[in-house]
């Protein structure tokens, strides 16, 4: 969210309200996040020409440094020539009095406040403050707010979830994978018979087998 003119007018006009109130005629300065003039008002006019310039100092610290300047102030006054250095690289636009705040929507600095010339202590923090609480007014967002009766909120529709094969995992695909089948047999050569070193090899079984005619004559006839 940037810090438009409109959100300035706002946060301006509240402020301006509040110093209205306390009878104390002020300067007013908004600066963006990057310090830059954004709406500027001086109540006193003509006089307290000077309050114009501080309250731009003050608006230019406050986002320089994220935080109030009286907060700065604080431990800056504790840095040997820290206020003068940083008033020269800033060139002028640095200032270490109350008065001046970041403006925060939603969390994030969009810009800052200055009021100088409050004629009382702790006029000027006063003043920025209030314009400080419209500004949190316009940093509630709009799904928080109440909706008209009868309106149903609609939620996206919920999508399928795609479906995926399962890929099965190394150990399931070791139980799961088909057993091969034992293989056949090769043709193995006779293996070689070690014989004792008295036997002959010969154990009457090569013998020409005769029928049992001629046997019985090769034997002369002996039944």
């Amino acid at each position: 969210m940037n810090l438009t003119i409109d959100i300035a007018r706002r946060i301006l006009e509240a402020s301006k309200q509040r110093a209205l109130e306390l009878r104390s005629p002020v300067s007013i300065a908004i600066v963006d996040a990057g310090g830059h003039l954004v709406l500027f008002e001086r109540m006193m006019s003509p006089y307290g020409w000077a309050t114009g310039n501080i309250s731009v100092a003050k608006a230019n610290t406050a986002v320089m440094f994220n935080q109030s300047t009286d907060a700065v102030a604080q431990w800056g006054s504790g840095i040997p020539g820290f206020a003068s250095s940083m008033a020269t690289m800033s060139e002028g636009k640095f200032i270490m009095a109350a008065g001046g705040w970041p403006i925060r929507v939603g969390g994030a600095t969009i810009g800052g406040i200055g009021v100088s010339g409050g004629n009382a202590p702790g006029r000027d923090d006063d003043i920025a403050r209030a314009g400080l609480a419209a500004a949190e007014v316009m940093a509630v967002p709009a799904m928080q707010q109440p909706q008209p009766l009868g309106q149903v909120q609609q939620r996206p529709a919920l999508q399928p979830t795609p479906s995926y094969p399962s890929v099965p995992s190394p150990a399931d695909a070791q139980f799961n994978a088909p057993v091969n089948p034992t293989p056949a047999p090769q043709n193995v050569p006779n293996s070689t018979h070690h014989l004792d070193s008295d036997h002959d090899g010969s154990y009457g079984y090569d013998e020409e087998q005769l029928p049992f005619d001629q046997y019985n004559e090769s034997r002369g006839g002996q039944s």
